[in-house]
């Protein structure tokens, strides 16, 4: 994008969303009606003996409120040492602040005091060792042992953690930094990355499209990188750069395909970092460097709809964001279904059809066994407590993705196509709501086409708590040939030897094992992992639900089960496991006896979670 139009369109997101209500986030402090951060330069030092970055944040502000005069950022767990704001001359200036009462959800509000409305605040701080954002690991813990490592995972509002910010997707900024870091070390950011940079002097970064603070991302660590395409890379630990690189093949493809459906890349790079085992997601979106967990290398490409995921969040999630995370079907369950359009344009629609049918019947699987306030897209309740009433993730990335293919097959894929790319066109480098999303479908779409999607039907799907009864389910035919042979395997109709699993591809895997979990005997599951070796498969997808259908079914895989454990610390599979091993008192002692030893290797999300859970179940 030409800068005159990038700067045009910087302008237009913050005036548009000046007019949001101040408490339009719940789960921020800042009046973000009053003041915004327009930009914010960092200047750190990372000292891996202290677990602490050290240094100053400075914001610059563009006021709205002509009579506000107090700055309120979000903090969690941060030491606050001193805040200083520019005067009109120039100079800086003490400023008075205060941090109210610590919220176990939200940290504090951080209250600076202004005389008149500066357009700079420095906030000089230092993160607690234990920063939620923020894991440390020890050099034992990398692949090569020889140096430190620490990352962060800012998503959902854990940036606070280790920046003093307006720490709301509704409000945007661009952003520069400082890092100094130890000799040996490479520091890269989700910013403009130098692949030839030293860091004599400080790593620097400049992120010049305005991203909201959960995509603030840092990686810190002994780190190589190979180049993938023309505007492509991957960095990676020494002994998992090869891997990667070879994995992450098909980057440059996908990128390409993304822009035939939804208009240009507008981010200028996209690079990605294999991060070690204990990163607690699959994909984190940080623009410029997607985070990756090493737990999508399986050495045959099988797993790289995850990178067509991460990839899709360029347009639904980055480029067009939810302005709370109320809201955040607009970015996964838009993203979801960008993935299957990106996949099937590479490898075919049968290969989308059989993902898809996957993410439904895991979908229908979650509604059974959630509440249902946390079953809708989203919920009208502006009021309730976020973390009651806020849409379970396994819910609105298929849920989500159903609707939206639900339109396309009435309108039709190329008038679709067209409205959904002017989506993102319309609201570039801007955050939304759900009723903007409903302005636009009745103006751009419904408003030629009513029959697409009727207003009842609109709602169910919106703020209805299950899939409504005129969606059509997709049914893969190579699925439903799979899906007779396992009745036939389950029955004792058909050998082990004979359902010829060694011939899947890992979506059929992944699909049969979800089926068998809970109807499968453990000498049968044994006999499948004798002939087809599934406990050791190289593909965790089918390695976890492998390991969860065995746990369910009393077969024993402990030993393989405990090196899953203590490698992987991904929440998607680790959450579930301890769950099903918590079912039962045998299962509870061992569960608990692994952990304990696991625990330090886990990002500390992944720590709460899991604490969580076993604080429960566990009397």
């Amino acid at each position: 994008m030409q800068t005159m139009t990038f700067l045009r369109a910087l302008g237009c997101a913050l005036l548009c969303q000046a007019s949001l209500a101040a408490q339009a986030d719940p789960l921020s402090y800042a009046r973000y009606d009053q003041v915004r951060t327009r930009d914010l330069q960092l200047d750190l030092k990372a000292d891996f003996t202290q677990k602490t970055l050290s240094g100053y944040a400075e914001l610059t502000l563009k006021w709205i409120d002509p009579a506000a005069r107090t700055l309120v950022l979000d903090t969690r767990d941060l030491a606050i040492a001193k805040v200083q704001v520019r005067d009109s001359r120039g100079a800086w200036q003490m400023a008075p602040f205060q941090l109210d009462a610590a919220d176990a959800e939200k940290g504090q509000a951080l209250r600076i005091t202004t005389t008149g409305q500066p357009e700079k605040v420095r906030v000089y701080y230092h993160t607690a060792p234990g920063a939620i954002a923020l894991q440390w690991l020890t050099p034992q813990q990398t692949m090569s042992g020889k140096l430190p490592f620490m990352f962060s995972q800012s998503q959902s509002i854990n940036a606070r953690s280790w920046v003093p910010s307006q720490d709301t997707p509704a409000v945007r900024f661009t952003y520069s930094a400082r890092i100094e870091a130890p000799a040996g070390m490479r520091v890269v950011m989700s910013a403009e990355n130098d692949e030839k940079a030293t860091g004599k002097g400080g790593w620097t970064f400049r992120m010049p499209q305005p991203i909201p603070s959960y995509l603030l991302a840092i990686a810190i660590g002994e780190l190589e990188v190979r180049k993938l395409g023309p505007r492509s890379a991957v960095y990676a630990e020494p002994p998992r750069i090869k891997a990667a690189q070879y994995e992450l093949a098909d980057t440059e493809k996908m990128i390409k395909a993304a822009e035939s459906l939804y208009g240009p890349y507008r981010w200028g790079r996209y690079d990605m970092i294999v991060l070690p085992p204990s990163f607690p997601y699959g994909g984190m979106e940080n623009p410029r460097l997607t985070f990756l967990t090493p737990t999508m290398i399986a050495g045959d490409r099988s797993l790289v709809d995850l990178i067509a995921h991460e990839l899709a969040h360029s347009w639904s999630g980055n480029l067009v964001t939810n302005a709370s995370w109320k809201h955040m079907w607009l970015n996964e369950g838009f993203t979801t279904y960008v993935t299957t359009r990106i996949v099937e344009q590479l490898y075919g629609s049968e290969v989308a059809q059989m993902g898809v049918q996957v993410d439904q019947e895991e979908l229908a699987a979650a509604i059974k066994e959630l509440p249902a306030a946390k079953t809708a897209l989203v919920t009208r309740d502006a009021d309730a407590n976020p973390a009651e009433t806020y849409t379970d993730d396994g819910i609105i990335y298929p849920k989500g993705a159903w609707f939206l293919a639900t339109m396309e097959q009435r309108a039709g894929r190329k008038v679709f196509d067209t409205f959904l790319r002017g989506w993102f066109d319309q609201h570039a480098f801007q955050s939304v709501t759900t009723d903007q999303f409903i302005a636009y479908l009745r103006k751009n779409l419904l408003a030629q086409h009513p029959e697409v999607m009727p207003e009842a039907e609109l709602n169910a799907w919106l703020y209805g708590v299950k899939v409504p009864a005129g969606a059509k389910p997709v049914v893969s035919p190579r699925l439903a040939l799979l899906d007779q042979h396992r009745d036939a395997w389950l029955q004792g109709a058909l050998s082990t030897k004979e359902l010829g699993m060694d011939k899947w591809i890992a979506i059929e895997s992944m699909h049969f094992l979800n089926d068998i979990n809970g109807r499968a005997s453990a000498a049968q599951l044994r006999e499948l992992d004798q002939v087809y070796g599934v406990g050791k498969s190289g593909n965790n997808e089918v390695a976890y639900r492998f390991y969860l259908a065995s746990v369910n079914a009393g077969h024993d895989v402990s030993a393989p089960l405990q090196a899953f454990l203590m490698s992987v610390g991904r929440q998607k599979f680790v959450v579930p496991l301890y769950g099903a091993l918590m079912k039962t008192p045998q299962g509870q002692q061992w569960a608990k006896d692994v952990y304990a030893k696991a625990r330090e290797r886990y990002h500390p999300v992944t720590q709460e979670s899991v604490d969580r859970l076993m604080a429960a179940q566990i009397p």
